[in-house]
């Protein structure tokens, strides 16, 4: 029971003890999920199996999630679709893919220059973040609840220097999305290639630079053998990913089996961003082990002040066009003010000061 304890948690452990209780002639719930990611993907394909064990053994197998990875059903960047629909009853994926169908999705994973991990789960679980979510998907007819995070992400692998704001005019660089977008303004050649091309893209000079996510996924992609520079991050500082749930299969669900569901999203969501923290540590050492020529650099000033000014021109321009996108914007803003000061005086300055 120490074990069990340990690996879930003393919340999850009751509801167990809650579970035991159960009659084993009620009926067994079986739902479907649909990953935006494949087979081999860790640690994101990890949260979606993670959610699947934590609620067969905390419903005493009353609920029970068959997990498709991409490999199965074709459709990654389908998966809101298929949850409306209703062909899946949930799904795990990232809401800012869903910026070209509804823009009010596009912050609820990660905005540039704008909160670190800790501070994002505070505001979805404490600030009004969660609640603004389930506003922006209940036309969807979908519930999405927090799904893991990557933190940090890095700025990206250049095989130039970047020293001024020169640098950036014509670079052809890999960065998808909204990120995309600014390094576009900012004077890039922004290009998305397919993630199974971007190493030789990369390593035949199609591309001058491209971003990833960092250390723990970058390792695999052989990206530190084609450039020595790596920047630090400021376009993903929290990558959060979603839990999405058809509302009309939730609303099914008896409410002990509601609360199963929602704390499996819970935990597994916080085991992953423990479980990548760890592993960007670990590939790190091997990284600089194996490859020391790697330098770690971050953008100039000048360069930051231009991705500043392009950021704020288009979430102003984005803004003006959504009233609800601007509340959402307005309420991460103002959380973050608040709780920055906190955390440059606690985590921030306790590293500074004992280094």
């Amino acid at each position: 029971m120490k074990k069990l304890i340990g690996k879930l948690g003393v919340i999850s452990v009751l509801l167990i003890a809650m579970s035991m209780t159960v009659c084993a002639k009620q009926k067994v719930y079986k739902l479907k999920m649909a990953t935006t990611w494949g087979k081999t993907a860790t640690p994101l394909i990890d949260t979606s199996l993670q959610v699947a064990h934590l609620a067969k053994v905390m419903s005493n197998g009353q609920l029970q999630i068959r997990v498709d990875s991409a490999n199965k059903h074709k459709a990654p960047l389908g998966v809101l679709d298929m949850v409306k629909a209703g062909q899946y009853d949930l799904g795990h994926s990232a809401s800012y893919y869903w910026k070209g169908k509804d823009i009010n999705t596009l912050p609820f994973t990660s905005m540039p220059f704008g909160m670190t991990a800790p501070e994002q789960y505070a505001w979805f679980y404490h600030g009004g973040g969660l609640e603004l979510m389930q506003k922006a998907y209940k036309k969807h007819k979908v519930l999405s609840f927090p799904g893991g995070n990557t933190g940090v992400q890095m700025g990206g692998w250049f095989k130039d220097e970047i020293k001024s704001v020169d640098d950036l005019k014509g670079l052809k660089m890999r960065i998808p999305g909204f990120a995309g977008e600014i390094m576009a303004k900012a004077g890039a050649l922004v290009t998305n290639i397919p993630p199974g091309e971007l190493y030789t893209a990369f390593e035949r000079n199609t591309i001058d630079a491209l971003e990833w996510v960092g250390p723990s996924m970058d390792i695999n992609m052989g990206f530190h053998k084609v450039a020595k520079y790596y920047y630090t991050g400021w376009h993903e500082p929290a990558s959060e990913l979603q839990f999405i749930v058809n509302q009309r299969v939730f609303n099914k669900l008896p409410k002990r089996l509601q609360e199963v569901l929602v704390l499996a999203f819970r935990l597994a969501a916080y085991d992953m961003y423990i479980q990548n923290y760890d592993m960007n540590a670990k590939a790190w050492q091997k990284m600089k082990k194996e490859h020391p020529e790697i330098k770690i650099k971050s953008f100039p000033d000048d360069v930051k002040k231009l991705l500043k000014d392009a950021n704020k021109k288009l979430r102003d321009n984005m803004a003006s066009k959504s009233k609800l996108l601007k509340e959402i914007f307005n309420s991460q803003e103002e959380y973050m003010k608040k709780v920055r000061e906190w955390s440059i005086i606690s985590d921030y300055q306790y590293i500074k000061d004992n280094l």
